[in-house]
């Protein structure tokens, strides 16, 4: 979001779900093909730093739910590939288009993968249903009053000993919103965050265990503070 236009107001519209829904809805392709492409090397550095911290747990099954799958392609993917363990997807996007690319791109994984198509604020889960929570470039576009109510219910989803992985905006951001974001005419875009120290206050202050704290650089010049956090055993 490097050109995004900034303003302090907390204001933000009642369609705005809607709103960013139908743009991922018209840009779909086009952010599978080239943004997500633009992200591999991020995503993947922490996503496997991600997989060899589940793999200690030295289960033969794991359940993650991933906040914002897109495409499915590479995040989903790989979880599904991962033999060790063998993991179940619990895999959202507020998009109904991507959710419909996801399930052509892992048709194969039908019976280790449950797609769930709304916003995440929205979601509703037991106590302890995951050995995992990821949300990659996702979290993110939730207003970020939003952010923190979302943060304390992943906790309460997480098995003790579960992990909770994401990113969020490292600079603080009341409201960012781009019109044409990756120069598509239907690509208009809202983000929203506390800023990378603040954010990962938020995620420590609900009692998780720190693993990671990381500000980085991608492609397009934004950077984002990674956050990787562990809920204490019984």
């Amino acid at each position: 979001m490097p050109n995004a236009a900034l303003d302090s107001s907390p204001v933000v519209s009642e369609d705005l779900k809607n709103r960013i829904k139908d743009s991922y809805d018209a840009i779909a392709e086009h952010y599978n093909t080239n943004f997500t492409r633009d992200h591999d090397e991020i995503r993947l550095d922490f996503l496997g730093r991600f997989l060899k911290e589940l793999n200690v747990k030295e289960k033969d099954k794991a359940t993650v739910l991933e906040l914002g799958c897109g495409g499915g392609i590479p995040g989903t993917q790989i979880l599904l590939e991962n033999q060790s363990p063998s993991i179940h997807v619990t895999a959202n996007d507020l998009s109904s288009t991507q959710i419909d690319i996801a399930r052509s791109n892992l048709a194969t994984f039908s019976e280790k993968l449950t797609l769930v198509q709304g916003d995440m604020m929205q979601l509703s889960f037991p106590d302890e249903s995951f050995d995992a929570v990821i949300g990659f470039y996702s979290v993110i576009h939730l207003p970020r009053d939003e952010q923190a109510k979302l943060v304390k219910k992943i906790v309460r989803w997480l098995k003790p000993g579960g992990l909770f992985l994401t990113n969020f905006l490292d600079k603080e951001t009341s409201v960012a919103v781009e019109e044409t974001w990756l120069d598509q005419e239907k690509g208009w875009m809202f983000w929203s965050g506390w800023g990378g120290k603040e954010s990962a206050k938020m995620v420590e202050e609900t009692g998780l265990n720190m693993l990671v704290t990381e500000i980085r650089q991608d492609l397009l010049d934004a950077a984002f503070m990674w956050v990787m956090g562990k809920k204490p055993n019984l």
